[in-house]
């Protein structure tokens, strides 16, 4: 990888209301922001990074708070490095959310279902919108994963097994219930095997303001 230009952006925001601080904390979590300390936090020069943390910094001002944006053309080797291995724990900890999401709740959504036997269109169709919620809260985190965080391998896993599970679970209602599919091939078929793509916020951000 080539050496990478950053942004340090250092900010105070009024105390009071706290609702302000948690605004300015969650836009920075959703740009993927590492935090250094309180109140100052990088973000690698990439795509349009730059512009999103200057919309964030007006944010401030209107709140009347203040910032100041930092451009470091080049960290030395040694910090470059940790640096990037901190985005990498970083989004590590998004992935594991993630796969908490799929093992606590999604797999064992099913297994209770199954259990009580509620095989029914309309369990079937909560079921495809939670699964469809895992991938695109993949998708958030992956497109602010720039440094390739090996936990990403891990969620596709999750990710396949629960629409395998899914897949199982709805053809089992299929046969309980009667009726042709549309497609042939299941209650929707083509939107369970959809690639990841989109993005939300994503449930489970257990960090706190400033962290």
């Amino acid at each position: 990888m080539s050496r990478l230009e950053w942004t340090v952006l250092v900010y105070r925001v009024p105390s009071e209301p706290a609702s302000k601080r948690v605004a300015v904390w969650r836009d920075l979590k959703k740009l993927g922001a590492l935090y250094l300390q309180q109140c100052v936090c990088i973000l690698p020069r990439l795509a349009d990074l730059p512009e999103a943390l200057v919309q964030v910094t007006r944010k401030i001002d209107g709140m009347g708070g203040e910032s100041l944006l930092l451009d470091v053309p080049r960290l030395s080797s040694e910090d470059e490095r940790r640096i990037i291995a901190s985005f990498r724990e970083l989004r590590n900890k998004e992935y594991a959310e993630i796969v908490e999401e799929c093992e606590t709740k999604f797999v064992k959504e099913i297994e209770f279902e199954r259990f009580r036997e509620n095989y029914t269109f309309e369990e079937a169709e909560e079921i495809q919108q939670d699964l469809e919620k895992i991938r695109r809260w993949y998708d958030t985190v992956k497109a602010r994963d720039w440094f390739d965080a090996e936990g990403s391998i891990e969620v596709l896993a999750w990710v396949d097994r629960c629409a395998a599970m899914f897949g199982q679970f709805e053809l089992d209602v299929y046969h309980r219930v009667g009726g042709e599919p549309s497609d042939g091939g299941g209650l929707n078929r083509k939107t369970s095997s959809a690639p990841l793509s989109g993005a939300i916020d994503e449930p489970g951000d257990k960090a706190q303001p400033g962290s």
